[in-house]
């Protein structure tokens, strides 16, 4: 099975999901970029297969958790601007 086309469209959907990251001096792209650059060179099937689940749970748990968490602040600040000084 050729894993490259859901490589490719995973290191796209990652990119696109880097555009609204919530810190700017993070450099999600750059860090994105050096993982998969870092495992382009792999040829085990298990080994591809490791890497692309993390770069799953980066999407997952981290990316859509930062941006749930950056809806939930902006809603806060909208209907409770007291609180946050």
């Amino acid at each position: 099975m050729d894993s490259r086309p859901r490589v490719i469209s995973l290191y796209k959907e990652l990119h696109r999901l880097g555009r609204d990251y919530p810190d700017p001096a993070y450099n999600f792209h750059g860090k994105i970029r050096k993982l998969f650059e870092r495992n382009r060179g792999l040829t085990d099937p298990d080994e591809i297969e490791s890497a692309l689940r993390l770069a799953e749970y980066i999407k997952q748990a981290e990316t859509l958790a930062l941006y749930a968490l950056r809806k939930y602040r902006h809603l806060r600040r909208s209907y409770h601007p007291i609180l946050d000084g």
